[in-house]
């Protein structure tokens, strides 16, 4: 496959492409972490001239990092044996990597959050065969992000043009049904749009810093039944003794690592029957990828009892996976939402992102925001059939996140006293 004098390949782990390399694309002014994954990887860079050093990069997200995709795939939680066939695609420029795709090639719909179950029951159902498809993605992470990823010093659009065009053509090569980019920047949804991939949006509920200096302030921009809801939740959810810590960086030890995982096991198991992540991948990016990590853990009676992870971005906290091994009022939404915005506050970050679903957030200050994916679909039967169910589920989606915004707790008059 080859566009002008940009080659592209896909490769089969992301340790075939260096750390630099794959970081540059991903986060062109992001500092390299030396302890990325090693193995093929461990080349040096292929630094164009112009290149940035931190001047105006796009905000960073951890999760398209090389260290993170790499943990998931050494790890063993995105694998082959698993179902996500790593199938990066490599655009480069006179032999040297100018883009990148995060695309892995899968047996299965799991770990996505974006659902097209029912487009592989009906496919199959006519004779067709939906498996293999191509998969844009960050494995098991509902949050939004690049996925078309593009170095400093190129021609960006040029880039971004070669590998939409790619994903197409890998998809044929791969003798794949479809090509899914989910949880897409809007940008890259609209030009994907213009290279015949179909347009998907959903809803999350993100929490917004409108310049907060304490969490009493984003309480005072509430009205008065939810500010006093709160301040009860917050109150009853540590009633039982409970004391609240954040980990990051080396304060995040093995026994912690140790302690949260008996936490997603055990509520992943309840909600998914088998959990994606393995204990490996908690180690591993606690040696690569510490200081982007936050912890927030529950102890009571001196044992850690519940416990939340989240990814730190330059401008947004991303809330992941929770679990516990004691149950209390309240203590879900005080690991997993106040202490988000918390931290958030006092980091002076603009966003937190508290993951799928889940319209009681609404109640506690995180709002409805559109989220974008895009469908390549290689039939044109089906394709035509997703296309007019797509149109349809946009307006739905569309009057919904209306509708659910009218339902936010802050304060709808100038009249009503803090």
């Amino acid at each position: 496959m080859a566009s002008s004098d940009i080659t592209l390949e896909a490769v089969p782990s992301i340790g075939e492409v260096s750390p630099a390399d794959w970081d540059a694309c991903a986060s062109p002014s992001k500092a390299i972490n030396e302890k990325a994954c090693n193995g093929h990887g461990a080349g040096t860079s292929s630094a164009f001239p112009g290149d940035s050093l931190g001047l105006s990069r796009p905000a960073y997200n951890p999760f398209v990092s090389h260290a993170f995709l790499c943990a998931v795939e050494k790890s063993g939680s995105a694998t082959i044996r698993t179902g996500w066939g790593p199938r990066h695609l490599v655009a480069k420029l006179d032999g040297r990597v100018a883009g990148v795709v995060p695309c892995y090639l899968k047996s299965h719909s799991q770990g996505e959050y974006v659902f097209d179950r029912g487009w592989a029951d009906a496919y199959e159902r006519a004779g067709g065969r939906y498996y293999p498809k191509l998969q844009v993605s960050v494995p098991f992470t509902p949050a939004t992000g690049p996925r078309l990823l593009v170095r400093d010093g190129v021609d960006r659009e040029q880039i971004r043009e070669a590998l939409a065009s790619g994903l197409v053509a890998l998809c044929g090569v791969s003798k794949a049904s479809s090509v899914h980019v989910t949880f897409a920047r809007e940008d890259e949804w609209k030009l994907l749009a213009e290279h015949g991939f179909l347009q998907r949006t959903d809803q999350q509920f993100h929490w917004h810093n409108q310049g907060f200096a304490s969490f009493d302030d984003f309480l005072a921009t509430l009205n008065s039944r939810h500010r006093k809801s709160i301040k009860r939740e917050r109150r009853d959810a540590l009633a039982a003794g409970i004391t609240i810590h954040w980990l990051t960086g080396k304060d995040i030890t093995e026994d912690a690592w140790d302690a949260f995982f008996a936490f997603y096991m055990e509520t992943g198991s309840r909600k998914w029957g088998r959990p994606y992540l393995t204990r490996e991948f908690f180690s591993l990016i606690g040696e690569t990828m510490s200081q982007d990590v936050l912890l927030v853990m529950a102890r009571r009676n001196g044992r850690w009892i519940a416990g939340a992870i989240n990814f730190i971005g330059s401008d947004t906290l991303f809330g992941r996976n929770w679990g516990a091994v004691e149950h209390h009022p309240f203590l879900h939404f005080e690991v997993c939402y106040y202490q988000a915005i918390d931290f958030a506050i006092k980091h002076g970050l603009t966003h937190v992102e508290a993951g799928a679903q889940g319209e009681h957030k609404i109640a506690r200050g995180y709002l409805p925001r559109t989220t974008h994916s895009a469908h390549f679909i290689a039939d044109p039967g089906l394709r035509r059939a997703i296309d007019d169910y797509l149109k349809r589920e946009r307006a739905y989606v569309a009057d919904a996140g209306r509708e659910l915004a009218e339902l936010g707790p802050f304060r709808k008059g100038a009249d009503e006293a803090p």
